[in-house]
């Protein structure tokens, strides 16, 4: 199997730990890089790992992460923080399979890969939450959408974020297990949280969609000032980028659901995971690079007052009237 899933060889290790009288796996030789057929004794991939197509991804996501951690300096924009993890964890993954393509046996590179590459797209997703409700905080006179405040919206959908981060990192770290139920109870735990995100997506697709709704209707009855040319190309690309988070996570659900045999056709084929999961997220990086929200979210208002700035100018208020009362009982 590829590295992010246990392997019918894992499966087939830990099967034999707990009856020795029934061979799990066979016996054979390794080749130069360490492959070992997926049915063997030791092997940690279900298909020969490409160092070509692994090498050119870790390039492709290292200059998107290098793109991206200069426009968060030049464009001045410390959220952006966030888009730069998610991009440099992909490359990490990919240099790790990279690496992982020339020393098949390094369990390491396998474990490293299969958690970034199943961790990595949470931070794209978080970092379009935020996007879109600065936008609306920044460009909606009255800064809610569906009700919801634009602060409540970043809180409550990054919230949600997070816990999917939690499950499937818990779910991830179990899939490397040599022992098959707790592999099994990783794939289960990993495929709630999968499912959690696809819902949060999905929901958010139709808040963004009342977004551009709301922002067209201001536009048209001449409420709502043009703050940026770049304004309505960005949500766009947040309607693709959401799109290929949709097409990443249902790929998973379908990986993940087929279960770890033989049968299971994707677990046999790397492309499925380099065009079906790699592929969009490399996508929606590459778009965020062409059109950045640093272009859009500038000046007055663009970013969430500081929670610190309005708690020292509640003491302030709080002080001068003290002080106001005072002058007054004096007098």
């Amino acid at each position: 199997m590829s590295t992010m899933i246990p392997t019918l060889t894992l499966l087939a290790r830990a099967t034999s730990t707990t009856s020795s009288a029934t061979p799990s796996c066979t016996t054979a030789v390794p080749d130069k890089y360490g492959y070992l057929p997926p049915d063997s004794c030791n092997a940690n991939y279900g298909f020969y790992p490409s160092w070509e197509d692994n090498t050119a991804f870790a390039v492709a996501f290292g200059l998107s992460t290098v793109a991206h951690l200069a426009q968060a300096i030049i464009l001045k924009q410390k959220f952006c923080c966030v888009i730069v993890m998610g991009a440099s964890w992909e490359c990490i993954c990919f240099i790790a399979r990279a690496l992982g393509a020339r020393d098949q046996q390094q369990s390491a590179y396998v474990t490293v890969s299969t958690l970034l590459f199943l961790l990595a797209p949470i931070w794209i997703s978080a970092f379009i939450y935020m996007i879109v409700a600065r936008l609306v905080h920044f460009v909606i006179p009255q800064r809610r959408v569906a009700g919801i405040s634009a602060q409540w919206l970043a809180k409550i959908f990054v919230i949600f974020d997070v816990m999917c981060f939690i499950i499937q990192a818990a779910g991830g770290g179990m899939l490397a297990s040599d022992n098959a139920d707790t592999s099994k109870l990783g794939q289960h735990i990993y495929m709630v949280g999968i499912g959690i995100q696809l819902g949060c997506v999905v929901v958010f697709l139709v808040i963004h969609g009342l977004f551009y709704r709301e922002l067209s209707l201001n536009a048209r009855i001449g409420k709502q000032e043009t703050r940026s040319r770049w304004l309505k190309p960005l949500c766009w690309v947040v309607y693709v980028v959401l799109t290929l988070i949709v097409v990443r996570v249902i790929f998973r659900l379908v990986e993940f659901g087929g279960g770890a045999n033989s049968n299971n056709v994707v677990l046999r084929h790397e492309e499925f995971q380099l065009y079906l999961d790699a592929l969009p997220m490399l996508i929606a990086l590459v778009l965020l690079n062409m059109v950045h929200p640093g272009q859009v979210l500038k000046g007055p208002g663009a970013d969430f007052p500081s929670a610190k700035v309005k708690w020292w100018h509640g003491r302030s208020v709080a002080f001068e009237t003290l002080e106001l009362s005072s002058t007054d009982r004096s007098r």
